[in-house]
């Protein structure tokens, strides 16, 4: 069995379950990709899925579904996708281990791409 990209929380699956419930009958869940931006260089994007690409990853929790941008995946390997109100905002969090630095205002991050050796050092560690 390979990689899972990313798992969601229970939060996570709740909140991608209740976007779609409410996006109307052609929606199918969330997709989640990076763009270059802000001041710390990048910053996750999601976007309502209509129509998948069969070219992402899918993830699924509880009746939600989020697909993965390809050109993500090394930079997400290793993520927890949560969500999380609070008194000033809600929205989702990456809990992602790849993520090497943050701007001051939150909404932009510096990644690099996952040691999948790493990874699989832990994955054997993990199964023995």
């Amino acid at each position: 069995m390979g990689f899972q990209v990313m798992t969601l929380s229970d939060a996570a699956a709740a909140r991608v379950k209740a976007i779609v419930e409410n996006s109307g009958p052609d929606a199918k869940g969330i997709r989640v990709g990076i763009k270059k931006g802000g001041c710390a260089g990048m910053e996750y994007t999601i976007d309502l899925v209509r129509e998948p690409n069969p070219k992402d990853d899918r993830i699924e929790r509880e009746g939600a579904t989020v697909w993965i941008d390809p050109a993500a995946v090394l930079y997400l390997l290793g993520t927890e996708m949560g969500f999380e109100t609070t008194t000033l905002r809600s929205g989702f969090t990456f809990h992602n281990p790849n993520q090497t630095s943050a701007c001051g205002c939150g909404e932009s991050v510096e990644l690099k791409a996952a040691d999948l050796a790493e990874l699989a050092r832990q994955r054997e560690t993990a199964s023995a």
